[in-house]
């Protein structure tokens, strides 16, 4: 019985499963009754008796939605109805306000029509208002004028100097306000005022101003004991110097209109000049004796205005510089501190004392532009003198200087020229001289290290004079311009050490073909100093700038100058490397064709034939290695003294290189050792050739690693040769069958001290020993 009921109830899950899964368009029962039935009753036939609660629940569900319908379906036509009589509520109001728009639009048409004659009287009337206010406002900037004119009439009568001054100030101040206005004869009319009181009032101070200083024995101009006159001065000195304040704080009140009425004296455009407001009004007083006695020295047809003497003009005014400089700083500099100006006096003074130097260069250098040695001449006083000015007298580049007079298209080029042309006046004496190729510290060994040859230390000394002439010119471009020019002696300069270095090509290790590469490692070496150098990174930033607007470069090129990979010497610093490698390549060939030369009764040497180590008592050098290690001795020695440190090294390394590849090659690979030749070579290798080269470094043996692990190889045991044999016999064996085992091999030779010979190499070596015991393979 309980069977049979498992089957049907799995007969009935069977058949629920099959009504569920059934196409939905074919089936009869709907696919969601079919799923609410197997979910609220399943298999469980016990569930069947909720039927009854569920059929309840159902009913009242199906109840409640009949009432939901019947709601919705009464309350629809009362919406629609509402939002009908909405929009015909709507429609009217429209309409209405339609109506009313249109008799509004009418009325304010109608209203304007009346208004339109009242609207053109009302214009005039405005206008002519506006026209009444502006006459008014004109009257009262003119009876403000005239009341700050009446003001400065009564401060003057009653002698009232100091607020006569403030109100001219306040004039000028308005005069500048009023040059926005179109109003031309007001603008004139306030100018011509400013300008009225302004002369009283500076002449009135100016007056009384030189008197203080005359009191003070102003200017300077004798001996620095004069100098203490005006600053420890007689009983009357606080009177004087109250004077002095008060006086100097008028003059400075008065700047601003003395500004707007006087014109500084501009040099033309093309000096290209920074902008630099005008000298404050009681500096300017106390300047005019100064100017007064410079123009009557250094202008017209006086003994001392002569184009060859620069330096007079140029001393004279650093002397005022120096002469005045404790008085302003002391005197005058807390005057202005305490007016609240921000001006320094002695910068002040500084500048209106260079302006004169200024205008006398313009005046001067076309007469002496094409005469090269007052034109020189001129240059280096001025250059002397610019150095003074800034580092003795802290003058500031922002200021106008002469090296914006000599920046002058015309004046620039010239200076280069003769710049060019005495440069290489000076490389040919200097490589002319007989102590050209001699070090002048030669005997001085802590300072000789680099054994610069004279030559080269001068070239090198007048680079850098030139760089000092032109660092401090006012614009990139200019600099740049030198620099080129530096390149260009540079090339030159290496192109007549390479003509020089061609006389002496047959005597590669003379004297002088150690001095010329001498010279141009020391260069080279320089040039990759200054490459870091923070006046030439600026300039390499400029040179990027320039190359980027013209295009003249690669992207790569402009990175790398971007990045600072490259520096603006790369050019000249490879040129003259491959030139120093080119020299050091060409010794080392000629000191290794005398090693081979002294080689030939070496490589002849009976490998095969000589007695093992046991058989003699003690082991000497070879007879035949001794010419070959004398060579080496004697030229190691000789360049060691010639040659700089770091070009010694260099050439005793690649010399090292060719000996050891030749050793190598020619002698041991085309040889066999018996036991007794292979322990010869090694005594003769580790004992007598690897010391030759011990003073150089700790390790000799490290760069001869040919020969020493050859010597490993041919001076190993008869056992260990017999195993290495077997084990690299292996391993190539394994590898032509494509199961590579190359580690062991490898690990084999490393483990007996040999890392540069090829596994092929070692099997050659391994056969060039001659005895082998018999094994019976």
């Amino acid at each position: 019985m309980k069977s049979i009921a498992e089957k049907e109830n799995m007969a009935t899950v069977a058949v629920g499963k099959k009504e569920v899964t059934k196409d939905l368009d074919h089936c009869d029962i709907p696919y969601y009754v079919t799923e609410f039935v197997e979910r609220e009753v399943g298999n469980d036939y016990d569930s069947l008796r909720k039927l009854d609660n569920l059929i309840d629940k159902l009913s009242e569900n199906k109840k409640q939605l009949e009432e939901q319908v019947l709601t919705v379906s009464s309350e629809v036509p009362k919406r629609i109805q509402n939002a009908l009589k909405n929009a015909e509520d709507s429609k009217k109001s429209l309409s209405r306000l339609l109506e009313e728009e249109t008799l509004l639009s009418d009325s304010i048409n109608s209203h304007l029509l009346k208004a339109q004659p009242w609207m053109e009287d009302l214009d005039v009337l405005i206008s002519q208002v506006e026209e009444i206010e502006r006459h008014l406002a004109y009257l009262k900037w003119i009876s403000r004028i005239e009341e700050l004119s009446d003001r400065i009439q009564q401060y003057l009568m009653t002698n009232n100097v100091p607020e006569a001054a403030s109100t001219l100030a306040f004039m000028a101040e308005l005069d500048i306000k009023l040059q926005e206005s179109s109003c031309s004869h007001l603008l004139a009319f306030v100018r011509s005022t400013v300008k009225f009181w302004h002369k009283i009032l500076k002449d009135k101070l100016s007056s009384d101003f030189e008197e203080v200083l005359t009191q003070l024995r102003w200017p300077f101009v004798g001996p620095p004991q004069s100098q203490a006159l005006g600053l420890a001065a007689p009983a009357s000195a606080p009177d004087v110097y109250n004077n002095l304040e008060m006086l100097f704080s008028q003059l400075l009140k008065l700047q601003t209109s003395d500004e707007l009425l006087t014109k500084p004296k501009q040099l033309p455009e093309k000096y290209s000049l920074p902008p630099s407001p005008p000298i404050i009004l009681p500096i300017q007083i106390m300047l005019n004796p100064l100017q007064k006695r410079f123009k009557y020295h250094f202008t017209g047809n006086k003994q001392t205005n002569v184009l060859n003497k620069p330096e007079w003009y140029l001393t004279q005014v650093l002397m005022w510089i120096g002469n005045h400089a404790k008085f302003l700083d002391e005197k005058i500099q807390p005057i202005l501190d305490k007016a609240g100006s921000s001006v320094n006096a002695g910068l002040e003074f500084s500048r209106a004392l260079v302006m004169l130097i200024l205008e006398k260069l313009a005046a001067d250098i076309p007469c002496l532009l094409y005469d090269d040695a007052l034109f020189c001449h001129l240059v280096d006083e001025v250059l002397l003198f610019e150095r003074e000015l800034y580092s003795v007298h802290g003058y500031l580049s922002s200021f106008p200087s002469c090296m914006h007079i000599l920046s002058e298209e015309s004046c620039f080029q010239r200076w280069l020229t003769v710049e060019k042309k005495f440069a290489l006046q000076k490389m040919d004496s200097m490589l002319s001289s007989e102590a050209a190729w001699i070090s002048q510290y030669k005997d001085i060994t802590d300072v000789d290290e680099m054994k610069v040859p004279d030559c080269a230390e001068t070239f090198m000394t007048l680079l850098l004079v030139i760089t000092d002439r032109y660092k401090n010119l006012p614009t990139a471009s200019r600099k740049l311009q030198f620099l080129g020019l530096q390149k260009e002696l540079v090339d030159d300069f290496r192109i007549r050490l390479t003509q020089v270095m061609k006389e002496e090509t047959r005597a590669s290790l003379g004297f002088r073909y150690c001095a010329i590469l001498n010279a141009v490692n020391y260069i080279a070496t320089v040039l990759a100093d200054w490459a870091d150098n923070v006046f030439f990174l600026q300039l390499q930033q400029a040179e990027l700038e320039v190359r980027a607007e013209s295009n003249a470069v690669s992207k790569l090129q402009l990175g790398q100058l971007a990045s600072m990979e490259s520096s603006v010497f790369d050019e000249m610093i490879n040129l003259l490397e491959r030139l120093k490698h080119d020299m050091l390549t060409r010794q080392v060939d000629h000191v290794f064709r005398e090693v081979k030369d002294a080689a030939k009764l070496y490589k002849k040497e009976r490998w095969l034939s000589l007695p093992s180590q046991a058989e003699q008592a003690v082991m000497s050098l070879s007879s035949t290695a001794c010419p070959m290690l004398l060579t080496l001795r004697d030229r190691l020695l000789q360049l060691e003294q010639q040659l700089c440190h770091s070009l010694f090294k260099i050439f005793w390394q690649m010399l090292a290189e060719k000996v050891d590849i030749y050793i190598y090659q020619e002698i041991i690979m085309a040889n066999h050792f018996n036991e007794g030749g292979a322990a010869q070579l090694q005594f003769d290798m580790s004992r007598n050739l690897f010391p030759l080269f011990s003073h150089y470094c700790k390790r000799p043996e490290n760069y001869f690693k040919h020969i020493k692990e050859a010597c490993i190889i041919l001076n190993l045991n008869v056992g260990s040769a017999l195993l290495l044999k077997d084990v690299l016999q292996s391993a190539s064996e394994n590898e032509t069958t494509l199961k590579p085992n190359q580690p062991s091999a490898t690990a084999a030779l490393n483990e007996l001290g040999v890392y540069k010979l090829a596994q092929k190499d070692v099997e050659i070596l391994l056969n060039l020993r001659a005895s082998w015991p018999n094994t019976g393979k």
